[in-house]
């Protein structure tokens, strides 16, 4: 018989669970909200706030701290930083929200949505550009090409 057992086991062993909570803790910053069950959003809810928390203080524990939160993801610890953190500068709790949705048709399961409490913009991967060369048409052969060959 367990008891005073600490957190929510959602039916999972500890490194599957926190794998799950660290990718739906990057999915919330990349993204700014997502869309989950409401057992996984109240039990990742907390360790966003705690992550945030610590991000505000901004010393290099509290660093390698939200480093270690996010599983060593330096794009979601950067971004935090970037852009999360001084959105909230002011506030000292409630940076998250929960709002219901509407059942999922499949299996007719609660949903909620896992969201910013203030608007924080969306994670906008770097492009990378493209060589634009022309390319050769079609029934022409390329005269370097022909000369390599003949």
């Amino acid at each position: 018989m367990k008891k005073k057992v600490y957190g929510r086991n959602l039916s999972r062993e500890r490194d599957s669970r926190r794998a799950l909570f660290r990718s739906l803790m990057r999915a919330l910053i990349l993204n700014g909200k997502i869309q989950t069950s409401p057992a996984k959003a109240k039990a990742v809810q907390p360790d966003v706030e705690k992550m945030i928390n610590l991000a505000k203080r901004s010393s290099l524990s509290s660093k390698k701290q939200v480093y270690s939160f996010l599983g060593n993801d330096r794009l979601s610890a950067s971004f935090v930083y970037e852009k999360i953190v001084p959105k909230f500068a002011s506030k000292v709790s409630g940076f998250t929200r929960i709002v219901n949705l509407p059942q999922r048709v499949g299996d007719n399961s609660r949903m909620v949505r896992l969201e910013w409490s203030l608007e924080v913009e969306k994670y906008i991967p770097p492009t990378k550009k493209k060589n634009k060369s022309k390319p050769a048409e079609k029934g022409t052969v390329d005269k370097s090409k022909a000369e390599e060959k003949g």
